[in-house]
C-alpha cells in the first residue's frame, strides 16, 4: 500500500524506516522503478524530497520550465542546495548557449565529418584484431573527436583530462548517498583534483589563444566563442567549453557502445550498413578512401536513433524545483528533485509499437511515435546543445564501423545494461578486424 503523503504529494513506496528505499533501489535500479511505475503510476515519490516522472508530457513540461520553476541537477556532493545561485548560473549558461550555437549547428557539424572518420579509424585500427573493452575504446574516440572540435590543434592533453574527470565522477553515479563537500573522503579529493586540472587547462588554452590570435581566433568552436559579440570573459568561455566537452564525450561514447552491442548480434544489419556506406549514397565507388556523408546514410541514422531509444545514455534527467511548483495534479516544494525517466518512456507500449524490439525500420517509415515520447537529448530550452553534432558523429561512426571492420564480441549475448551514470552495456568486449577492400 502506498504511504500517506503530505497533501499534494504523489504516493510512493514506504521503504525501510531508516534507509528508506535506497537499498531496494541500489539492488536493482530499473527493476525498482518498473515496480513503482506499475503500482503508483506515472508520478511517484521516492522519498520526501524526490519524485520520479514517467510521463512524456509532464517530462516535457518540466524540461520546458527549466530556468524558471526548475534548475538543472545540482552538484552530486553539494548539500547547500543554493537554488538562487543555481538559477543565476543557468541564466549565464543560456546566454553562453546563444553564443555557441552557430558553432554547433548542423552545418557547422558537417564540416567535421572527414576528421570524425579519421579519428575513429585511428582509434579502432590501433587495437585492431585484439579484444578490447568497447566503452573504453569509444571513449577514446569521442574524447579526441570533441576535443579537436572544440580546440583544433590546441587539443593535446584534453582527452586524458576528460578521462580523468569521468573516472572521478563515477563514484557519485554509483551511489545514492550524498556527503558534504567539506568531508575529506577520497572520492571528493579525487574529483576536486581532476576538476581543477581540467578547468586550469581549459582556461590556459583560452587565454593563450586570445593573446596569440588577436582578430583571427581560429575556425574551431573556441574560435567561434572568442569571436562572439558581445565578447565573453575567459572564465565563461572555459566553463562553456567544459560543459560541451563532458556532454560530447560521455553520451556519444555510451551510445556508440550500445550500437556495437547491437551490431555484434546482427551480422545481416552490418552487411546492410556496409552496402549503404559503400554505395553512391555513402560516399562513392571507392569505399576505403571516399568520404562518408552523414546526410546520406539513412539506415545508419535509423540504427542510431533506435539505439538511443532503447538505450538512452541520459536515461535519467534530474531537475530541482527552484520554487513551489505544480507537477500535473501534484505539488512540489523548493528543493524537491524531479527525476525524469527517458528509458521507461522510450519503452512504454502506450507510445511505441513493439517497444522492446530493436527495429530501425520504424525511423524509415514516417513518424515513429509522438515527439514527446522520444527524449535522448532532453527537450525544452536546455535540450542538449550538441545534439546535432552527436547524432552526426554517431551516424558516421556506425557506418564506418560496418564499412571497415568485422565486429565480433565474446560476451554480447550475456552482458546487461548498467543503470549508473550514462547507460551502456556493462563490460562489453569486442574485436574489430579490418576488412580487406
Amino acid at each position: 500500500m502506498a504511504r500517506q503523503e503530505a497533501p499534494g504529494r504523489p504516493p510512493g513506496p514506504r521503504g525501510h524506516w531508516l534507509t528508506g528505499n535506497t537499498r531496494a533501489y541500489e539492488a536493482d535500479r530499473i527493476g525498482f522503478l518498473r515496480r513503482c511505475h506499475q503500482e503508483y503510476g506515472d508520478v511517484f515519490s521516492y522519498d520526501e524530497q524526490t519524485v520520479f516522472v514517467i510521463d512524456p508530457d509532464l517530462t516535457h513540461e518540466v524540461l520546458t520550465r527549466t530556468g524558471q520553476s526548475f534548475v538543472t541537477e545540482l552538484a552530486p556532493f553539494d548539500m547547500r542546495r543554493d537554488l538562487d545561485e543555481a538559477a543565476a548560473q543557468a541564466a549565464s549558461w543560456m546566454s553562453a548557449r546563444r553564443a555557441v550555437w552557430p558553432g554547433l549547428n548542423r552545418s557547422a557539424a558537417a564540416a567535421s565529418d572527414r576528421r570524425t572518420v579519421e579519428i575513429l579509424d585511428a582509434v579502432v585500427t590501433d587495437g585492431a584484431g585484439r579484444e578490447a573493452d568497447v566503452l573504453t575504446t569509444m571513449r577514446a574516440f569521442t574524447a579526441q573527436a570533441i576535443a579537436e572540435y572544440c580546440f583544433g590543434a590546441d587539443a593535446d592533453g584534453v582527452p586524458a583530462l576528460l578521462h580523468e574527470v569521468i573516472h572521478a565522477t563515477k563514484p557519485f553515479t554509483e551511489s545514492s548517498y550524498e556527503f558534504p563537500a567539506w568531508l575529506p573522503v577520497p572520492r571528493h579529493r579525487h574529483f576536486f583534483r581532476a576538476y581543477r586540472r581540467l578547468t586550469d587547462a581549459l582556461t590556459g588554452i583560452v587565454r593563450r589563444r586570445r593573446a596569440a590570435n588577436g582578430r583571427d581566433p581560429g575556425d574551431d568552436l573556441l574560435g567561434a566563442l572568442l569571436d562572439a559579440d558581445p565578447g565573453m570573459p575567459d572564465g565563461t568561455v572555459a566553463s562553456t567549453l567544459h560543459s560541451i566537452l563532458m556532454g560530447g564525450h560521455g553520451v556519444p561514447a555510451a551510445g556508440l557502445t550500445s550500437v556495437v552491442w547491437e551490431l555484434a548480434r546482427r551480422p545481416r544489419l552490418v552487411g546492410e550498413l556496409r552496402a549503404e556506406a559503400n554505395g553512391p549514397a555513402g560516399g562513392g565507388p571507392e569505399p576505403a578512401t571516399a568520404p562518408l556523408s552523414a546526410a546520406r546514410l539513412p539506415l545508419a541514422e535509423a540504427v542510431v536513433r533506435e539505439t538511443l531509444r532503447l538505450y538512452p545514455p541520459a536515461w535519467l534527467m534530474t531537475r530541482t524545483a527552484r520554487t513551489a511548483a505544480g507537477l500535473g495534479d501534484w505539488s512540489l516544494g523548493p528543493g524537491d528533485d524531479v527525476l525524469l525517466n527517458a528509458y521507461l518512456i522510450h519503452r512504454d507500449p502506450r507510445w511505441w509499437r513493439r517497444p522492446d524490439d530493436f527495429d530501425p525500420a520504424r525511423w524509415l517509415s514516417g513518424r515513429p511515435a509522438p515527439g514527446a515520447a522520444y527524449l535522448p537529448f532532453g527537450a525544452g530550452p536546455r535540450v542538449c546543445l550538441g545534439s546535432a553534432l552527436a547524432l552526426r558523429q554517431l551516424t558516421l561512426a556506425t557506418a564506418r564501423l560496418a564499412q571497415r571492420f568485422a565486429i565480433e564480441s565474446p560476451n554480447a549475448s550475456s552482458v546487461t545494461l548498467e543503470f549508473m551514470g550514462r547507460l551502456a552495456p556493462a563490460g562489453l568486449r569486442a574485436r574489430f578486424t579490418p576488412i580487406r577492400q
